[in-house]
């Protein structure tokens, strides 16, 4: 878990990469979730969009158990159901991670997020690059190819501004411990972190998907 207040000198780890997750398919496997102890509730609730189930997951492009945990939280993606929508959040607890948020929402701003959150993620990890300066983080985009232009002045605009504020106004919010965390439907928040009995890591993140199968199912009453 990358902590609020704990994070240093972790820019570039990824001992454990992008290895093939498999997700568990039913949270009843590893017995029913408890309160407390593998989630908790938001009291009071934060507002969501009115629809579907909202899950958020907040990250940090740079934190290495985000970068593990991405694979497996994919492949539970391609499964989500009907009725639940999914987008992420970047996390900023201190001053080394705004540019990181920047770069997000820059790329959110321009339609580009889901295009290059992969390979800016694979790129905070594999390559050598100092994430501490900003314009370090705007050379990375363009060694990907991005169009700078774009990324340029949506970096320096107010509305990347707004959405980082915003970003952290939900942070407090959600009150978690550090990344990454899931929120469901405003109501419920698991974590890997949560739950360190389950296993090593990749199994602490299995884990958590599967408390968020469950999560779901509380948003709909159903369990």
């Amino acid at each position: 878990m990358m902590k609020r207040r704990k994070i240093t000198g972790l820019l570039g780890l990824s001992a454990i990469g992008a290895a093939g997750l498999a997700v568990a398919p039913a949270w009843a496997q590893a017995g029913t979730p408890v309160e407390g102890h593998d989630y908790k509730i938001l009291n009071p609730p934060v507002p969501t969009p009115a629809g579907k189930i909202e899950v958020v997951e907040f990250f940090w492009y740079a934190c290495p158990h985000c970068y593990v945990f991405d694979p497996a939280l994919r492949q539970w993606l391609a499964r989500l159901p009907a009725d639940a929508s999914f987008r992420r959040e970047h996390v900023a607890f201190n001053a080394l991670q705004r540019p990181h948020q920047r770069l997000f929402y820059t790329l959110e701003a321009i339609g580009q997020e889901a295009r290059w959150h992969e390979q800016v993620l694979e790129a905070f990890h594999q390559q050598r690059v100092n994430y501490e300066d900003p314009e370090g983080v705007l050379k990375l985009m363009a060694s990907l190819g991005a169009d700078m232009a774009k990324v340029r002045q949506a970096w320096d605009s107010f509305g990347v501004q707004s959405r980082c504020a915003q970003a952290n106004r939900l942070t407090q919010a959600y009150n978690f411990e550090g990344v990454p965390a899931l929120a469901v439907g405003g109501r419920f928040v698991t974590a890997p972190y949560m739950v360190p009995d389950a296993g090593d890591e990749l199994a602490q993140g299995r884990r958590a998907l599967a408390i968020a199968d469950h999560l779901l199912e509380l948003a709909r009453g159903k369990a």
